[in-house]
């Protein structure tokens, strides 16, 4: 048994712990209101850009001038599958959830014969990733040293993907990530970002396709023109919207995290001070004990 020295170092130590949890509760809870109105507001903008592609790309029908980034190679041997989780941890079982996703995702592609290449956002997903799959990352971001999100690394990460797209390094692009749900549901999700024809099918499945309101569109210039200006845009805008996504996901999760070992250390802190508690008065009777024993000896 614990000497009450040992118990009530422990029970000072759990509650230092508790103040840690709490306090990184309430920061986490300050910066999800934040990080949700972020993504929420992304949102509108993502799926408008995309109902404009999905116009541009009917309007052209078969036409053999369309943009690569479009149609794509006319292959899917090889697949880039970038992976964007957090830089930091204490969020509970977010990022593993992502790189589980994205792991089910190798192994289907793997099985199917396709060749997987990793382009890994965030330290804790390439840390579990390089584990396994060191041999297919060709890039890896952290963005820990950022002191806020903003387009500019979106833009980076985009020209990055469609620079290796131009050069034939790939054929498909899927980006995995969480889609926020609420404070208690993150879904990670894989969505085709190379070819956007891909992209624009499923969301059309999703969604019915684009409302156009009865409207005709004439298009100046040509379509194939702006798509091609389009296209790269649409896509740093999909990779912004999913870090916005994940950044109120990994906040959300990690609140929820510490309300639980906030609530986990209440739960030790009792169970230490009633052993404490147990013990003090087990020796306080065994000392009387040995002094009453001892008066009627005399």
């Amino acid at each position: 048994m614990a000497s009450l020295k040992e118990l009530k170092s422990r029970i000072s130590s759990v509650k230092n712990t508790q103040k840690i949890t709490r306090a990184m509760q309430m920061v986490a809870a300050a910066k999800l209101r934040k990080a949700q109105e972020a993504a929420e507001s992304a949102r509108p903008y993502a799926e408008r850009i995309r109902g404009v592609i999905s116009n541009l790309a009917n309007s052209m029908g078969d036409g053999g001038d369309a943009p690569k980034l479009l149609i794509g190679t006319g292959s899917q041997d090889t697949v880039l599958l970038v992976v964007a989780t957090a830089d930091r941890g204490l969020c509970g079982g977010f990022n593993t959830n992502i790189v589980r996703k994205a792991r089910e995702e190798i192994v289907a592609l793997e099985r199917a014969g396709k060749t997987v290449k990793l382009y890994v956002i965030g330290k804790k997903g390439y840390d579990q990733l390089n584990r396994l799959y060191s041999a297919n990352i060709v890039k890896y971001i952290s963005l820990k040293e950022e002191r806020k999100l903003h387009a500019g690394i979106a833009r980076n990460i985009g020209e990055d993907v469609t620079a290796m797209f131009d050069a034939g390094e790939f054929d498909v692009a899927k980006l995995i990530f969480a889609n926020f749900k609420n404070v208690m549901e993150q879904v990670p999700v894989s969505q085709t970002i190379i070819p956007a024809n891909a992209s624009i099918e499923v969301a059309d499945e999703d969604a019915g396709g684009p409302d156009l309101n009865g409207a005709i569109y004439t298009y100046e210039p040509d379509e194939a023109g702006i798509l091609r200006v389009l296209l790269p845009r649409s896509i740093n805008t999909q990779i912004f919207s999913a870090l916005l996504e994940n950044q109120a996901g990994e906040m959300g999760s990690k609140m929820a995290a510490m309300d639980s070992a906030t609530r986990n250390a209440g739960d030790m802190i009792d169970k230490l001070t009633l052993t404490f508690n147990r013990t003090r008065q087990a020796r306080i009777t065994s000392e009387l004990i040995e002094i009453i024993s001892g008066a009627e000896a005399l």
